[in-house]
């Protein structure tokens, strides 16, 4: 099965934005975590942020959808809290009761919901009809 050219270059440009954001994103919890904030609170308080705006980034630039902001953005966040759930529930488990550190485990849930996030976004939130 071969992949369009579309989703394509819609994969590329989701990289080159996600790794932008998520790199500033990853060195935020880093410093807060590293101030004493605890990791959980961190992604909670950092999650919100990322959304706001990564949901423009990709609603523009990477998915180049022209539909309604209202209807893309509540289908923006309803992804986005399922992503959220992923990682904390990643952080509950291999963290907390598998005792793993917290800085690799937020490292390795980026990609696990980033991957997540991509197929959502393409065939749910900002899908063509």
């Amino acid at each position: 099965m071969m992949i369009d050219r579309t989703t394509l270059i819609q994969a590329f440009r989701y990289g080159v934005f996600g790794i932008a954001t998520n790199a500033v994103g990853y060195l935020l919890y880093v410093f807060v975590t590293e101030l004493g904030l605890d990791p959980k609170l961190a992604v909670s308080l950092l999650t919100p942020i990322a959304v706001a705006i990564s949901y423009f980034g990709n609603k523009q630039w990477t998915f180049e959808h022209s539909g309604r902001y209202l209807s893309s953005s509540e289908k923006y966040i309803i992804i986005h809290i399922f992503s959220y759930v992923i990682n904390i529930s990643m952080l509950l488990y291999f963290v907390d009761t598998l005792g793993f550190p917290h800085q690799i485990i937020q490292g390795i849930a980026i990609f696990v919901c980033a991957g997540f996030l991509f197929v959502g976004l393409k065939f749910i939130v900002f899908h063509k009809n």
